[in-house]
């Protein structure tokens, strides 16, 4: 097909064993208001009938591309986006679902924002049937999601829409060294060649289910994450990089508890550095900053939370060594008492659910009666 008749809009999707999942998938790409695009499925050599549902498949800005060997999610996906076409490149996993105004919505902010090369959306999450809201921060600037890269996954990959000339830039687009958490990776690379942003509106849901790659291959996706932690960490923290990247993808990311006082101080202690050298290297306006410090004290108290249900550390170690401008952040200290009694009262072999109801009594005893 000629440049001219090119589509807006290149889906690219690696399938693997997506039979049962993935005609839900298609058809909500069918349903999309916004109909100039193309789908490349690139099935990594399913060994079930994924092949055969997408060849079926009755709309015709469908492709199906063949691997004759399995080679992974990475390079299928890096074959299918050899294979775009399109002007935006839309990410897609075959058992995620689109919105009917994902793509219009994408390519309207693409189209009316230049500076902005990478542009995901919110999302919700679909398990056992129940579709809830995410954990990710419900209000974003570009600014936002840029900071929140150095300490997290901030984007749903399938809601990912890019523009195809900084992908190409990209050599490779994903790498396959930085398996399971290349999309982390690209997000990373693709900075310097202009803004990551998101829109806060729910255009994607996330099936979250056992057969998943996130819960099938944790320690690979964490070692990787790491990786690009570290590299990413290594122009502030020099020698210190991977230790530091580790103190934030073990307690932050994956919501470990911090084993004592002095993890959790060089967790603050690192959180308030990259926030420093952040906004000193980015001309952020009030709202960013307002944005990027409230969303840090709301995860490093998180992390407090954590630690103290688990009984590693006591609300006077959460208190002792937080970083001033982070203050108590989304917990107050009432959240803090409630944990740390929760905690206290599991070391002493009291069942969650008993902890729980013991440390609502202290905090919020009934009335008292009078007698009579």
């Amino acid at each position: 097909m000629s440049a001219e008749t090119a589509p807006t809009i290149s889906v690219i999707m690696a399938a693997y064993n997506g039979a049962a999942l993935i005609e839900e998938t298609l058809a909500t790409l069918t349903a999309q208001s916004f109909g100039d695009f193309e789908v490349i499925v690139v099935d990594d050599r399913s060994t079930d009938t994924t092949r055969d549902v997408v060849a079926a498949w009755a709309d015709p800005r469908v492709r199906l591309v063949a691997l004759e060997q399995n080679g992974g999610p990475v390079r299928a996906r890096n074959r299918a986006f050899a294979e775009a076409r399109g002007r935006y490149i839309a990410a897609l996993d075959h058992d995620d679902l689109c919105r009917p105004e994902r793509f219009a919505q994408q390519v309207a902010y693409l189209d009316a924002n230049p500076e902005v090369v990478l542009l995901g959306t919110a999302a919700e999450i679909l398990e056992n049937g129940v579709v809830t809201p995410s954990g990710y921060a419900p209000v974003t600037t570009p600014h936002l999601v840029g900071w929140l890269s150095l300490i997290e996954n901030p984007l749903v990959w399938s809601s990912v829409m890019i523009r195809a000339d900084a992908a190409r830039r990209l050599e490779p687009f994903t790498r396959p060294e930085i398996l399971y958490a290349e999309d982390f990776d690209l997000y990373h690379r693709i900075q310097p060649l202009g803004r990551i942003a998101r829109l806060d509106t729910p255009l994607l849901v996330y099936r979250s289910h056992p057969g998943g790659i996130s819960k099938r291959f944790v320690d690979t996706m964490e070692a990787n994450t790491l990786r690009v932690l570290a590299g990413a960490y290594a122009p502030l923290f020099g020698e210190t990089a991977h230790e530091t990247a580790a103190l934030v993808a073990t307690h932050l990311m994956a919501k470990r508890p911090v084993p004592d006082r002095a993890a959790l101080a060089a967790l603050g202690q690192a959180l308030s550095a990259l926030q420093v050298w952040y906004l000193a290297a980015h001309d952020c306006d009030a709202q960013d900053v307002r944005l990027i410090k409230w969303e840090t004290a709301r995860r490093w108290a998180q992390v407090g939370r954590t630690g103290l249900r688990s009984g590693t550390i006591r609300v006077a170690d959460v208190i002792a060594v937080r970083p001033e401008h982070l203050g108590l952040g989304y917990a107050g200290v009432e959240a803090l008492m409630w944990s740390g009694l929760v905690g206290g009262a599991r070391r002493l072999g009291v069942s969650r659910e008993g902890a729980q109801t013991l440390a609502a009594k202290i905090i919020r005893p009934g009335p008292s009666r009078a007698k009579t």
